[in-house]
């Protein structure tokens, strides 16, 4: 159950990502993708250090991972917007 909580947070940060219109990019293939892999990460990393676990549900976990997974779509966001202001520059 908690990695189930883990993915959701996970597809619950692609989907708020993608209300934000700022650099948002028609193909949300790699976002939801990227997500999703962070939220996984960062849930074993939270099962790590002893908050949460695969099996157990726990708010701070899933607040890691999606939190994480927020940050990482932003990241992703920002290097694809230099990226293509360079190519204009």
């Amino acid at each position: 159950m908690g990695i189930t909580l883990w993915l959701a947070s996970g597809v619950f940060a692609f989907l708020l990502a993608r209300i934000v219109p700022l650099a948002r990019r028609p193909r949300w293939l790699p976002e939801l993708a990227l997500g999703i892999l962070v939220a996984f990460l960062l849930g074993v990393l939270a099962t790590a250090l002893d908050f949460g676990g695969w099996a157990e549900l726990d708010w701070r976990a899933a607040a890691f991972s999606g939190c994480g997974s927020f940050a990482a779509i932003g990241m992703l966001r920002a290097v694809q917007s230099a990226q293509s202001f360079r190519r204009i520059v």
